[in-house]
């Protein structure tokens, strides 16, 4: 547990060693409004360096309850990194977590080494076709029952963990394991944290990301790489073209949806290790 200025104590893990010749990593994980869930990423990586990973404040036990801004976040990472005693660090964020480290980069360019963004961030037109292929993957009675459960003001626990799975099955590319996969999630993921996820996202609306662009060019670390998957819900072609406006490599991995390293692990290792050791690497 690390307190902060404000006095909100955030739960974080580290694992690996500290090498003299290499960045430690920080990962920020998605949501809004839930825990960490990137310890099997982070299992990839930790012979090669340091790797460091929290709940976001009002998450799994950073329990705190106030507005949530992105100033706030992009703050808390900050105090975090002063708390492990690093200057500079390579940053991986996923899904909405790469929209977290994209706003660390611009606030603080000085302090990120090496940026690897997973499943993220989506340049526009996006959302229409990431509606549609969710809808193609529900049937009518799935979908008609998470229009249900999403009418419920107070879901039961029961009901609850069906909303998630309906709701979260549709990120898998592998519909055989979708519904497994999704239901794990949201056996492990819970309670979410509506009011974060409404207020951090209205605050990514207001003032998104990709009007951000040709800042986040001049100041992204050498070597910066997207990785997504070709059957996320989310189009790849998004990350591909925001791929080409900050010029940064774009791997865009087979078989894998939204969290390649489940459907594709060896294919996603490869790639993903391969930045990790490219970016933390010092220079010197």
């Amino acid at each position: 547990m690390i307190e902060l200025d404000d006095g909100a104590r955030l739960r974080t893990w580290t694992a690996g060693s500290p090498g003299p010749r290499r960045h430690p990593v920080v990962m920020v994980h998605g949501g809004p409004g839930v825990p960490d869930y990137l310890a099997p990423v982070a299992g990839m990586i930790d012979d090669l360096c340091l790797v460091h990973r929290y709940d976001q404040r009002g998450t799994g036990g950073s329990s705190w309850e106030g507005q949530h801004t992105i100033a706030r976040h992009v703050d808390d990472l900050a105090s975090l990194l002063d708390a492990w005693g690093h200057d500079r660090v390579v940053l991986v964020g996923h899904s909405f977590g790469t929209n977290m480290a994209g706003y660390f980069l611009l606030a603080h360019p000085e302090r990120v080494a090496g940026l690897i963004q997973l499943a993220g961030p989506f340049l526009d037109p996006w959302r229409k076709a990431y509606r549609a292929a969710q809808r193609a993957r529900l049937t009518d009675e799935q979908q008609t029952r998470l229009d249900e459960l999403d009418a419920i003001e107070t879901r039961t626990d029961t009901e609850e963990v069906e909303y998630l799975t309906l709701s979260w099955l549709t990120d898998h590319a592998d519909r055989a394991r979708a519904c497994e996969w999704a239901l794990a999630s949201a056996r492990t993921l819970r309670p979410i944290n509506y009011t974060m996820n409404a207020q951090l996202n209205a605050a990514a609306k207001a003032d998104p990301l990709e009007s951000h662009v040709d800042d986040l060019r001049e100041r992204l670390p050498p070597g910066s790489v997207i990785i997504g998957g070709a059957g996320d819900s989310r189009p790849a072609d998004a990350l591909r073209r925001l791929g080409t406006r900050l010029g940064c490599e774009v791997i865009i991995v087979p078989n894998a949806g939204h969290f390649p390293w489940l459907e594709a692990p060896d294919q996603f290792g490869v790639a993903f290790r391969a930045a990790v050791e490219r970016q933390t690497r010092r220079a010197g």
